[in-house]
């Protein structure tokens, strides 16, 4: 049996071909239409996310704080909602009407003065936007985890998805909030039939790293000549426009439940100093410093920010103890399952180099 359906090369398709045509015209138009709200739309992550979700065709509304810096969704033709992890009000408000959630904010330092907070904003903050979303009848939720949350490899192996991995095997707050929140999503995926999936991040490079984050000030340090030395460790780098289309894809392909990792290249420490040097035209450090003597240094940097109020020292204790680990990282399930495809980290390096100078981070 074969039917008219113009505006196609082949006029006569089959019923199944064109009942699929069908569908995916409808699942676009809805996609144009559709309500989302993105939390951490302010940040790194979370502005890419709102970029592709609006290159799309979604109807974006984002969570802002009062006292959030706003100029990576300046002038982008999103809702604004001023609320609070912490303000379960603020959530329900925000959710209203929305039938999509990006869940992209967290509190993301490697070091706190007090704890309590961090745990409030990644934990709590996360159970209750989840369960403010099914109040609210959200049909997708794509949460934003981290590579923090999974198992390593002692060996320095990739490690993915499914390497076994504990609380205990967490390192300082930030990793054992983002572990903690992480099972609560799959709890309520599991018990309650939250419809969410959920996304773990590498390191995210690339423009529009204002704060910076950790990663970001690894490059602005290396370009600008202040990185004398290095240590003995390795990452997971990705272009942070390409984790955006990854939160898009999951959105689009990914089974509820699950979890994909975002990342692209792996590389050590000293390949990554050296591509920042040769792209800013410096000399790469030289200099590889044990674990041990930088120890030292973070307990001191620690103890100074708390007498002086800061609100991070430039080491933390907790991160010289996580870069004893090899942070590499395996994306063949997002490749396979969601057509998931990252440019090369020397890509997104020159990228990342070319905003940070643009934006007068070495003046």
């Amino acid at each position: 049996m074969f039917v008219l359906f113009p505006g196609f090369s082949c006029i006569f398709l089959p019923v199944c071909c064109h009942l699929h045509l069908v569908s995916d015209f409808y699942l676009n138009l809805a996609t144009v239409f559709m309500k989302t709200l993105v939390t951490g739309a302010s940040g790194f992550i979370g502005s890419a996310v709102v970029r592709g979700l609006i290159a799309a065709g979604h109807d974006v509304r984002v969570l802002l704080r009062v006292q959030s810096d706003r100029a990576n969704v300046a002038g982008l033709p999103v809702e604004i909602v001023t609320g609070d992890l912490t303000d379960k009000a603020s959530l329900e408000r925000a959710l209203n009407g929305c039938r999509a959630l990006f869940h992209v904010a967290a509190d993301y330092r490697m070091w706190v003065p007090d704890p309590d907070r961090l745990y409030a904003i990644n934990v709590t903050g996360t159970r209750d936007i989840m369960q403010a979303a099914m109040a609210a009848g959200v049909e997708r939720v794509v949460y934003t985890s981290s590579v923090a949350t999974l198992g390593l490899h002692s060996n320095g192996a990739p490690a993915d998805e499914d390497t076994p991995v504990s609380l205990a095997d967490m390192i300082g707050h930030y990793k054992r909030s983002k572990y903690l929140a992480e099972e609560e999503v799959r709890r309520l995926v599991r018990e309650e039939g939250l419809p969410a999936v959920i996304v773990n991040p590498s390191a995210p490079i690339g423009p529009r790293d204002i704060k910076p984050t950790p990663t970001g000030r690894i490059i602005v340090e290396t370009m600008c000549g202040r990185m004398p030395a290095y240590v003995d460790t390795g990452l997971n780098l990705v272009h942070v426009d390409d984790v955006a289309t990854g939160h898009l894809l999951a959105f689009e392909r990914a089974q509820v439940g699950e979890r994909y990792v975002l990342g692209a290249q792996n590389m050590t420490l000293k390949q990554i100093l050296a591509e920042i040097a040769r792209l800013s035209g410096r000399r790469p450090p030289r200099i590889r410093l044990p674990h041990g003597v930088i120890l030292p240094m973070a307990y001191v940097a620690e103890a100074w920010a708390r007498i002086t109020g800061a609100a991070e020292p430039r080491v933390s204790v907790d991160s010289v103890r996580l870069s004893k680990k090899t942070m590499f990282f395996s994306i063949e399930k997002a490749r396979r399952e969601l057509g998931f495809a990252p440019r090369p980290a020397a890509e997104a390096l020159a990228d990342a180099v070319r905003w940070f100078r643009e934006h007068g981070y070495c003046n």
